[in-house]
C-alpha cells in the first residue's frame, strides 16, 4: 500500500478544507483493508476512512491513519429472469457507476444520478433523491468487520436502512464496505414519484413519447446542476441539513402560522400516526440565509440547504455558521435541524 506522510486532504473533501493527515493510506485492493486496520491497531493509532469526501466536514488535522478508499471495478455479477445483479467496488465514483450501468442496459439507478461520492459510501448514508433511495435497489454488500476481523455479507434487511440512515452510521468504525451489489429489474418502469421530476419530464415529453431511463438520467442531471454548485468550482457537500420530520399536530400548527410552508406527507406504517417531512431549505430561506456570507463560508445563493466554502474557509467556521442557522430556525419555527454530513474532528 502507498502511504503518504503529512498529506493534505484538500482534494479529498468536496468543501476543499486544507487539513492534513499524518498518514494517508491508499486502499486500492480488497486485501488492503484488513492490513490497513491491522497496521493502525498495531501502532495503537486512530484511523478514519475517506471515499470521495462528499459528505464530510474536516475540522482539524488528523493524527494516525486515514484510509483513502480507491478500490475499482464494476461488473454484472449474475442475472435471473427478473433482475440484473450489478456489483461495484467501494472506490468507484457513484455517478460514473450510474452512467456506466445505464450504458450497459442496466436501468434503475438513474434517479440517483449526479450524487457526489463513492459507491462504498452510498449505503452508509442510504443516499436518496427524486423518489428513490439506495435501499430500494440494494441487493447486498460486502464489508470487513473490524471487530471480528472477518469478511461479512449484508442483505438489505441487515443494513437497517431508514431515511438517510443505516447500521453503518450507528457503528461508524466497525464495518468497512468493499463492494455493493444492486438488483435492477429487467422489466423497468419509470420512477416519477417525485413531483418536480415528473413535471419537468412531462413538459419535455409533449409529443407523448414514452419516458426512458436515459431521459430521467439527463433530467436529474439538469435539475441537480441548476440547483447545486459544482464542488470543483465552489466547495460544498450538497444538502447540509436533513429535512426534519414532525408530527401531524406540529405540522398543522406550523401550517396555520406559515401558510406557505413546504412539506410532504410521510407514508405511515399501520397503526402509526401521520408525520410530515418539512423542506429544510425553505425553513432556512425564510430566515434570510440564502446567499448569506460569513467570511469565507456562506449559504449558496440558489439553494439555502447548501453551505459553501468560497475559498480559504475552515471546517470550524462552517460549523459556526451551521449553528447560527440551527438556532435561528429553532427560534422561528420551533424545529430542530440536524446536520447531514459526517463531522471529522
Amino acid at each position: 500500500m502507498k502511504i503518504d506522510m503529512n498529506a493534505t486532504l484538500r482534494s479529498h473533501n468536496t468543501f476543499g478544507f486544507d487539513v492534513f493527515a499524518e498518514h494517508l493510506v491508499h486502499i486500492t485492493d480488497r486485501a488492503d483493508i484488513p492490513i490497513f486496520v491491522e497496521k493502525a491497531n498495531k501502532d495503537k493509532a486512530e484511523w478514519a476512512l475517506l471515499g470521495g469526501g462528499s459528505n464530510l466536514v474536516l475540522v482539524k488535522n488528523i493524527s494516525g491513519y486515514v484510509g483513502l478508499m480507491a478500490i475499482k471495478g464494476r461488473r454484472l455479477s449474475r442475472e435471473t429472469d427478473s433482475h440484473f445483479y450489478v456489483e461495484a467496488m467501494a472506490g468507484e465514483n457513484w455517478h460514473d457507476f450510474v452512467a456506466w450501468a445505464l450504458s450497459q442496459g442496466y436501468a434503475g439507478l438513474e434517479n440517483l444520478a449526479l450524487i457526489p461520492g463513492t459507491v462504498g459510501a452510498a449505503p452508509i448514508q442510504n443516499i436518496g433523491a427524486y423518489g428513490l433511495e439506495l435501499a430500494d435497489v440494494l441487493d447486498s454488500l460486502e464489508a470487513f468487520d473490524t471487530k471480528t476481523e472477518q469478511w461479512v455479507r449484508f442483505t438489505k434487511a441487515d443494513c437497517q436502512f431508514a431515511y438517510r440512515d443505516s447500521i453503518f452510521k450507528h457503528q461508524p468504525h466497525r464495518y468497512i464496505v468493499s463492494s455493493v451489489c444492486f438488483a435492477l429489474p429487467k422489466q423497468w418502469q419509470a420512477n416519477l414519484a417525485y413531483a418536480e421530476l415528473a413535471k419537468a419530464l412531462m413538459h419535455d415529453q409533449r409529443e407523448s413519447k414514452e419516458v426512458s431511463a436515459k431521459d430521467i438520467f439527463n433530467k436529474v442531471c439538469e435539475i441537480r446542476s441548476a440547483k447545486l454548485p459544482d464542488p470543483r468550482v465552489l466547495g460544498n457537500a450538497g444538502s447540509f441539513f436533513h429535512n426534519p420530520i414532525v408530527s401531524n399536530d406540529q405540522y398543522e400548527q406550523l401550517k396555520q402560522q406559515f401558510p406557505q410552508l413546504v412539506a410532504y406527507e410521510v407514508s405511515a406504517a399501520m397503526n402509526q400516526a401521520k408525520t410530515w417531512k418539512l423542506a429544510a431549505g425553505w425553513l432556512i430561506d425564510q430566515c434570510g440565509f440564502k446567499g448569506y456570507r460569513q467570511g469565507a463560508v456562506g449559504v449558496y445563493d440558489k439553494q439555502a440547504l447548501v453551505l459553501v466554502n468560497h475559498g480559504g474557509g475552515t471546517g470550524e467556521q462552517l460549523l459556526q455558521l451551521a449553528k447560527q442557522i440551527q438556532q435561528t430556525v429553532r427560534d422561528k419555527f420551533r424545529v430542530d435541524l440536524t446536520i447531514e454530513p459526517v463531522i471529522l474532528r
